[in-house]
C-alpha cells in the first residue's frame, strides 16, 4: 500500500456490511504504528493528536467497490455504509470514492456487461 498511488477495496456486502475477513484485514493493517509513522511507540494518541499526525497514506486515492443482492439505493439509505472508508481517510487516503453495485444476482447480461465496463474504465484511469 505504501508504494501504490490508488487503493481499491472490492468485496460483497455480507449481512449489511463488510465481510469479517476484510474487517479483520483493516484492523490488523491499519494499526496506529502503520498509519501514524511519526508517533512514538507505545504512546496512546488522543483524538485531536491523531488528527495532527502525519498520515502514512497521504497523497493516495481510494475506491470502494461493494457488490450486493439488494438495490444499491436501499443499501446506501438504510445501512449507512462504509466504516472502512473512515479507516482509509484516517490513514490519509483522499478522496475515497465508492461504487455500489446492487442486484448482482440478476440474469440480465446487459446490466452485468455495463457494470464490468464501468469497472474497467475506472481501473484504466485509476479513479
Amino acid at each position: 500500500m505504501l508504494r501504490s498511488d490508488h487503493i481499491v477495496l472490492v468485496y460483497p456486502v455480507w449481512n449489511g456490511g463488510v465481510p469479517a475477513l476484510v474487517r479483520a484485514f483493516l484492523e490488523q493493517t491499519f494499526r496506529p504504528a502503520f498509519i501514524f509513522p511519526d508517533a512514538l511507540p507505545n504512546h496512546s494518541l488522543g483524538f485531536v493528536e491523531a488528527l495532527k499526525q502525519r498520515k502514512a497514506l497521504s497523497g493516495k486515492t481510494g475506491r470502494i467497490v461493494a457488490t450486493m443482492q439488494m438495490p444499491a439505493f436501499v443499501y446506501r439509505r438504510y445501512f449507512h455504509p462504509h466504516p472502512e472508508r473512515n479507516t482509509l481517510r484516517l490513514a490519509g487516503v483522499r478522496p475515497v470514492k465508492e461504487s455500489l453495485i446492487g442486484l448482482v444476482d440478476t440474469t440480465n447480461s446487459r446490466r452485468r456487461t455495463r457494470w464490468l465496463g464501468r469497472m474497467r474504465a475506472l481501473g484504466g484511469r485509476a479513479a
